[in-house]
């Protein structure tokens, strides 16, 4: 009888339960058509994201790329916005009633001219050009005063999230600094002031040492399944070099985080037959350029499984998968599709 192990996730403070009574071999978790799959074409009048339906969207606030219709990327701020970019903050209490007034920003990039072009498709400088656009963004928006924290994220597929196939990302700056957040902040300041280390560094050193949960490894980031993964095929990106911000990425970083982030999107999507996912850039705010104790770093996962009972009411999560399997069988997985670079007009 082979017993389940419950792992710790040092950066989280999750405990995870890598179940070897669910085990399922990382082949069990290739996505399953429910009938012939018909690709997407590369323009779609209804679209408003694609080529040539410019007037369908807000005006754009940055784009890379010249010619009205020579863009190659493209930001808009969203038309549906969660927050909205007009208004003053104000906060208000009345006994336990507390509010925030909803101001922000809410902005798409639009990564692609080709509506049937996903991140995993692409060579690696187009991944290198939307990386610059959030970082350009990133920077822009933490001018704003309201703004305490700014979020980057892609959702992927339906059971992502997503609400529009046209490949594109998203980037919200929030007037208040979630819970969620700050207590991992905090955790990773209390690991410091114990140890006089970063965790996030430490749990690198870690997985390159031990290699088995390597993914792709860079010559500025590294790609890894964690130790305690979350769920199945949870990767996670570090730089290599120790940064809190996401908004100090330097050139060089910028063009080697495009190679393993496209590889490793590649890997999943031929191993793993395009899953749904949803990748998230965690950094600090700019207020913490220099903080020892925060790493940024970048989070995948695919959605292969749905959060039950025992996850919403414990906290903890169930992995049926062992993390040391996943990676190799992303290690293993030929990426031999053709790279699609961005067309200039």
């Amino acid at each position: 009888m082979i017993i389940p192990e419950i792992r710790h996730n040092l950066i989280t403070r999750d405990w995870v339960i890598i179940s070897s009574a669910r085990s399922k071999r990382p082949d069990e978790f290739h996505k399953k058509l429910e009938g012939p799959e018909e690709s997407a074409p590369d323009y779609k009048p209804d679209c408003p994201f694609c080529r040539g339906n410019e007037d369908k969207t807000p005006p754009e606030l940055f784009r890379i790329g010249a010619g009205d219709r020579g863009w190659q990327i493209r930001v808009i701020p969203n038309k549906f916005a969660a927050l909205s970019r007009e208004g003053e903050l104000h906060r208000k209490v009345e006994g336990v009633k507390r509010a925030v007034s909803g101001v922000g920003i809410h902005e798409v990039i639009i990564e692609h001219p080709l509506h049937n072009v996903t991140t995993a498709l692409l060579d690696n400088d187009g991944v290198r050009k939307i990386l610059l656009a959030y970082k350009t963004r990133y920077l822009e928006i933490y001018k704003d005063p309201r703004i305490q924290l700014v979020i980057i994220f892609k959702n992927h597929g339906e059971g992502a999230g997503t609400s529009l196939e046209h490949p594109h990302s998203q980037i919200i700056g929030t007037p208040v600094m979630p819970p969620h957040v700050r207590h991992r902040m905090e955790e990773a300041m209390r690991y410091y002031d114990d140890t006089g280390e970063c965790v996030v560094c430490k749990v690198m050193e870690t997985e390159l040492a031990d290699q088995e949960r390597v993914v792709v490894d860079g010559v500025h980031f590294l790609s890894f399944v964690p130790y305690a993964a979350l769920s199945s095929f949870h990767i996670w990106i570090f730089p290599k070099r120790h940064t809190p911000s996401f908004g100090e990425i330097q050139p060089d970083e910028l063009e080697d985080l495009a190679g393993v982030l496209r590889t490793t999107l590649a890997q999943l999507y031929h191993g793993l037959n395009n899953p749904d996912f949803n990748y998230v850039i965690h950094s600090i705010p700019e207020v913490g350029r220099g903080t020892e104790y925060f790493h940024w770093y970048i989070s995948i996962v695919p959605r292969l499984a749905k959060i039950a009972g025992f996850e919403l009411g414990s906290g903890m999560f169930i992995n049926p998968s062992l993390p040391e399997d996943n990676a190799q069988f992303l290690r293993e997985t030929t990426v031999d599709n053709p790279l699609t670079p961005i067309p200039e007009n």
